[in-house]
């Protein structure tokens, strides 16, 4: 059974635990009590079609047309949860999720029907709908529906917003329940089991990285992104291959409120609200306007291939430009990145001509460096290094080295070996 305050989010919650039940192997049916807030009755019929789960619905509740002056309903939400168990019992389903009604504030009238409904369907739970953008209000609301329904846990709503959700630490001391399930999103994927070390990371500012590691591993397909890895290592990634993954991220939801996951972002709040998704549909665009040739070799794109794909994709030339650019920067950046901590392999000198084959068993050592001009006092010796402008005792040779020959000294060695 859910209860909680008008616009609290109870009817799309109830979608989203529906949904997440099934995908726990449950089969579960939604039950439509609220009959005085116009169109929850059918919100409810909505949210269940998209879960998958059915919705009993005997009664269309307060709409245009309906029963009693505007349209206000005179059926009794306690008879509908009656019958929903019947229902439940006789399609054998066995979780069944209420929906009751809400007000915009707590009123006798409000915790007497919810009291009259948890009596009748003797619910194993009762949660408690909580707006995490309330504020300190959440604390005396909490307290006023542990008294009137005695609730079993908690439920955190709207955790995309600015909110942290710090109103949870009150709620949770005052009340002694436990937080349950937190919604993070208006689709009915974004719902999870609430993690007291999540949130508190999010209350501080220091990011949510497992929610985010979750989402991910949720939404994307791990054989494909290990072969995206691979490529990029290679550095063969190409713009199929980054549409791919595009796709896969947008998934996960809009873009600022992945990046909000991160740790620090709460200090970069005004480049997160920048952020345009629809930015991402104009990339979009543009790749599926090149041909499979261009989008595996985007160094073919020429201008006026650029020029095409920018006139059948909508969008300027430019934008076609700073996309293959920026795609380029980031696969060389992302093969750079991706050989740090491998070990760098030294490049074999490949030997030419005779004087290769004569030195083939000759010890490595450093190349010695192309100078020009002589060396003074040092005949044969590699030429390019000028000492005037040495200071004063450093620009000479020590003494004893003025007269070496490094020619005749290095024919000497080679005789030696």
């Amino acid at each position: 059974m859910l209860a909680g305050l008008q616009g609290a989010g109870k009817t799309t919650l109830a979608g989203k635990l529906a949904n997440h039940l099934k995908k726990q192997g449950h089969t579960p049916m939604l039950v439509a009590c609220d009959l005085q807030r116009p169109g929850a009755v059918d919100q409810l019929k909505i949210v269940g079609e998209r879960a998958g789960v059915p919705t009993f619905a005997p009664h269309p509740g307060t709409s245009v047309g309906g029963e009693g002056a505007l349209g206000v309903s005179a059926a009794d939400p306690v008879e509908v949860a009656r019958g929903g168990i019947a229902e439940a019992r006789a399609k054998q389903h066995d979780v069944l999720i209420v929906d009751t009604a809400g007000r915009l504030g707590i009123d006798e009238e409000l915790m007497g029907q919810a009291r009259a409904i948890r009596d009748a369907v003797n619910p194993d739970e009762v949660l408690f709908v909580l707006d995490a953008m309330i504020g300190q209000d959440a604390v005396s609301t909490a307290q006023a529906f542990a008294d009137g329904v005695d609730f079993t846990g908690v439920v955190l709503t709207k955790l995309d917003g600015d909110a942290r959700g710090g109103a949870a630490l009150s709620v949770r001391e005052i009340t002694g329940k436990p937080i349950l399930f937190a919604s993070t999103g208006e689709k009915l994927d974004d719902f999870d089991v609430f993690h007291p070390d999540r949130m508190s990371s999010r209350i501080l500012g220091m990011g949510d990285v497992l929610s985010l590691i979750e989402q991910a591993e949720q939404h994307m397909d791990q054989q494909k992104a290990e072969e995206a890895a691979a490529k990029i290592t290679s550095g063969e990634l190409t713009l199929e291959d980054f549409l791919d993954q595009m796709l896969m991220i947008r998934k996960m939801g809009p873009i600022g409120n992945l990046l909000g996951m991160l740790p620090g972002a709460g200090q970069m709040k005004d480049a997160l609200a920048a952020v345009d998704d629809s930015q991402l549909d104009r990339i979009q665009a543009i790749i599926r306007g090149m041909t499979p040739a261009e989008r595996s070799d985007p160094k073919i794109i020429n201008a006026s291939r650029r020029l095409r794909i920018a006139k059948g994709s909508g969008v300027t030339v430019s934008d076609v430009n700073q996309l293959v650019d920026r795609f380029f920067e980031a696969r060389k950046m992302m093969s750079q990145m991706a050989g740090f901590g491998a070990p760098k392999r030294i490049p074999k000198r490949k030997q030419k001509g005779k004087q290769g084959k004569k030195n083939r068993n000759r010890q490595a050592g450093p190349t010695p460096p192309k100078m020009r001009g002589g060396f003074p006092g040092m005949p044969g010796m590699p030429a390019g290094m000028d000492l005037s402008g040495m200071p004063k005792g450093l620009d000479q040779l020590p003494p004893g080295l003025e007269g070496i020959d490094m020619a005749a000294l290095e024919e000497q060695l080679r005789k030696k070996r």
